[in-house]
């Protein structure tokens, strides 16, 4: 029997890892577990969690059905406000549970601009996305002004599904906007090695400067503005349906969880320019005999893993908090429908991972992660509780 349990061992690691070396790879279980926090507030379908980075230490915490929470950053405390109520602009049903409020992003300079950005999927259009800016109410320092709304930017979808939806700030100060295929299955409109469009990319542009008739404008060192028929907007491309990405606060280094479609979830590091490969590749492989090898213009993720071991990735975030020193530069992601956790280091000089350690978990559906002005990392899943981590006994 032990025999057996160490090849299955074995046998799972190299699923997980693909092509990459086993015996190099740090696997062993961290002692470390998921723990409830903020028990006292419950939040509809949590799907981001953040701070305002303003030195208040609040927490945020934005439902994909369309309000924001605010409430202090205490592990008691007890109750919340809310922020910003937007539900009667955002569509969100069970059945069609990729749509709704799916991104929430503070300006860098919130404390003097008072601007937050939100990608929700809108009412007044079928399958529609929207980024619109918002600004703080000037009678109350508390609140979003809902009538301060400024469509940024607004994309029709061609399915209900696929939407992506993070956007973030990089240590450039431009908005990334992290894009699924558009929907359905296989990418059927081939979309992923399409720079004509803006779906299977990840965006980046100037929310502080408009140009011509856009509420907007595009860095100037975007690497396609000047590719013919190319979306000027488009940083990286070949992307399937980024869930989610995130920027290391200490490196700036962008981090990308990408669902698979039929075998493989994938981990990227992106850069600007680069293609990722979807639809002729799945992770390392080869997409329904596409006849696509990985080639010079195709990016490899850093880490797939295999169906047989989970079946849809959530990204996560590079830990930089102080409480658990042990994870200090790891990557943290789970799987949504197994509800393993992982952290993962690499090591940018060798261009490997040296290190990819299971948490233990309660086999939770993992919706999101996210983090406090401290650093410290949480997690959200669908029923409304959010967790932090502790060491385990």
């Amino acid at each position: 029997m032990k025999l057996l349990s160490t090849c299955f061992a074995l046998l799972t690691l190299v699923l997980g890892m693909g092509t990459m070396n086993a015996a190099e790879i740090d696997t062993t279980p961290l002692a470390i577990k998921p723990v409830r926090v903020f028990s006292e507030i419950m939040v509809d379908r949590p799907i981001v969690v953040t701070y305002a980075n303003d030195g208040t230490d609040r927490v945020f915490v934005a439902s994909q059905k369309g309000k924001i929470h605010v409430f202090e950053n205490d592990a008691d405390v007890e109750e919340d406000d809310i922020f910003f109520d937007l539900t009667s602009k955002v569509v969100y049903n069970d059945d069609k549970n990729e749509e709704g409020l799916l991104g929430f992003a503070f300006h860098p300079n919130y404390k003097e601009t008072g601007e937050i950005f939100i990608y929700y999927t809108t009412t007044d259009a079928p399958n529609t996305s929207v980024i619109s800016k918002f600004k703080v109410s000037a009678d109350d320092p508390g609140k979003i002004d809902p009538a301060s709304e400024v469509e940024i930017w607004r994309l029709p979808q061609p399915y209900w599904n696929h939407n992506g939806g993070t956007i973030a700030f990089g240590p450039d100060g431009y908005l990334y906007i992290g894009l699924g295929d558009g929907g359905k299955g296989g990418d059927p409109h081939k979309n992923g090695q399409n720079l004509g469009t803006w779906l299977g990319s990840i965006l980046r542009i100037d929310v502080d400067k408009t140009s011509g008739k856009k509420e907007y404008s595009i860095p100037k060192d975007n690497p396609f503005i000047n590719t013919n028929g190319a979306k000027p907007e488009i940083y990286a491309y070949g992307l399937r349906n980024v869930w989610r990405l995130a920027f290391d606060r200490k490196t700036g280094v962008c981090w990308a969880g990408d669902v698979g479609q039929n075998l493989w979830e994938e981990i990227d590091i992106i850069v600007k320019g680069g293609n990722y490969g979807w639809n002729d590749r799945e992770g390392m492989h080869q997409y329904e005999n596409s006849g696509v090898d990985a080639n010079d213009e195709m990016i490899e993720p850093i880490w797939e893993y295999h169906h047989d071991i989970g079946k849809s990735i959530t990204g996560g975030l590079v830990y930089r908090g102080t409480k658990l020193p042990e994870l200090e530069g790891a990557y943290i992601y789970a799987d949504y429908v197994t509800g393993k956790i992982w952290a993962l280091w690499y090591d940018f000089d060798k261009k490997e991972v040296v290190a990819n350690r299971e948490i233990q978990s309660e086999n939770l559906p993992i919706m999101s992660f996210g983090d406090d002005a401290a650093g410290e990392i949480y997690f959200t899943t669908p029923f409304g509780a959010m967790y932090t981590f502790e060491k385990a006994e």
